[in-house]
């Protein structure tokens, strides 16, 4: 499948673990095979000096959020990633250490490399941890942007442990009565294995959406829905490049009203765990991934943190006993009578899950946009074009 393979399709779009069914014409976009996208981003991130096993893997973190329909932290994120190299902010040969450890915790130093490389090191030695002493947690230090959540707490999922992975991220968003971009969009994940159904898979932002959500409506030409973000005053705004006028994304709940200041308390949560307990930046002084954006002068830390955990499910009861009785929850949540208008109810993870199945076999559409920026990636970096 290349550029002359167009597609109009019904969309899955994916706000945190809230689900909306589209049938858009924006849809009708250039597909490409899932092989000849992995082709062109293993060539762009061996070009500018990856090891082949660390550029394998941060192609595959990467292409996973594509696959599973999270377009916004796909490939239209990996220009940002070289936009880092160039400025020197990312060391795409690192020595990954562990500074600290006990046993059934860590501390991992990144050295400055890519998140798609550092954070599945550490959720590895999470695992480890897990399997020893029944569960493990990782914090991170001086790594960078680690792609989706979701791929570092699946890792966990063949195991038969529960995964979690957090990070914190660019100060886009203004905490609870505040016009102050302290927080970044901070997300959860969380991947439960189930035996016979598709597992429980929780990936959310902290916020009411995710800054990758407003990109893709700057490249649609789209408004945004009111209670994503706030001008530099603090007033509500539907302008999806406010952020780059000094305005905010807003805490989950987007209001007081709506219970932002639990969103609040989830993405802060999120910036400790990840930073304040691993050595990296916080707050304020996280170094940004956004263009708009420079890192700050006054750092606190060693880059970004994340924070990872696995926990063995045979710690707490059998594993086979609990994966029936998961399987159970799930059917019944999946089988929940819907709401006039609605189809179906869903689990998170559901529309994930289907988008992947679907696009591995017929392939990923790109937006115009993002493709014309790759196809100008690869003449600068001076690799095959994407065919």
């Amino acid at each position: 499948m290349g550029k002359e393979k167009r597609r109009r399709t019904t969309a899955f779009i994916t706000f945190g673990h809230h689900y909306l069914y589209l049938s858009l014409p924006f849809m009708n976009q250039p597909v490409f095979s899932v092989d000849r996208l992995r082709n062109f981003t293993l060539a762009v991130f061996e070009k500018i000096g990856c090891p082949a096993d660390h550029a394998l893997l941060a192609t595959t973190v990467l292409m996973e959020a594509d696959i599973r329909g999270i377009d916004s932290h796909g490939l239209a994120r990996l220009s940002g990633y070289v936009r880092l190299w160039e400025a020197g902010r990312i060391n795409t040969k690192p020595q990954i250490t562990i500074v600290h450890e006990t046993r059934s915790t860590a501390v991992v130093d990144g050295d400055g490399g890519l998140g798609l490389v550092i954070a599945p090191y550490a959720m590895d030695v999470a695992i480890e941890k897990a399997r020893q002493c029944g569960s493990g947690w990782v914090a991170v230090r001086n790594s960078n942007h680690f792609g989706i959540a979701a791929y570092h707490a699946m890792k966990a999922l063949q195991h038969d442990m529960i995964g979690w992975a957090m990070t914190n991220a660019s100060p886009l968003v203004a905490p609870t009565f505040s016009v102050e971009r302290l927080l970044g969009t901070n997300p959860i994940a969380v991947a439960i294995p189930a035996g016979k159904e598709q597992p429980f898979v929780l990936d959310m932002a902290t916020t009411t959406a995710a800054n990758g959500k407003l990109e893709i409506l700057q490249r649609l030409g789209k408004q945004a829905p009111l209670g994503w973000i706030q001008t530099k005053d603090g007033k509500p705004s539907t302008n999806p490049f406010e952020l780059k006028e000094g305005g905010a994304l807003l805490p989950l709940g987007s209001d007081y009203e709506h219970g932002s200041h639990k969103g609040y308390g989830l993405g802060a949560l999120v910036d400790i765990l990840s930073a304040v307990l691993s050595g990296a930046n916080y707050g304020p002084w996280v170094p940004p991934f956004v263009a708009f954006l420079q890192p700050p002068a006054n750092p606190v830390g060693l880059g970004i943190g994340h924070f990872l955990g696995a926990m063995r499910i045979d710690a707490f009861r059998p594993a086979e006993e609990f994966k029936q009785h998961m399987d159970n929850w799930l059917k019944r949540f999946r089988s929940a009578k819907p709401i006039d208008g609605q189809e179906r109810v869903l689990v998170p993870g559901d529309v994930e899950s289907e988008i992947a199945r679907q696009r591995r076999t017929e392939g990923i559409p790109m937006n115009p946009v993002v493709l014309e920026d790759l196809q100008q990636l690869a003449q600068k970096l001076n690799v095959p074009a994407i065919r």
